[in-house]
């Protein structure tokens, strides 16, 4: 286990979605406006397809 993570932590898809949470606080937090769902995409490295796009 690595130093740096609490022990109490165990559970790497739970330690990942505070990590993607905290991404998403940050990037509203740097923001003037309400981010799209585009953008919260973006910061979350997702991307959506477009359809008409073959």
């Amino acid at each position: 286990m690595r130093e740096d993570l609490d022990d109490r932590v165990h559970d790497a898809i739970a330690l990942d979605e505070i990590n993607l949470y905290g991404d998403v606080l940050s990037a509203v937090a740097a923001a003037d406006r309400p981010l799209t769902d585009e953008e919260i995409d973006m910061v979350l490295g997702l991307s959506r397809l477009d359809p008409s796009a073959n």
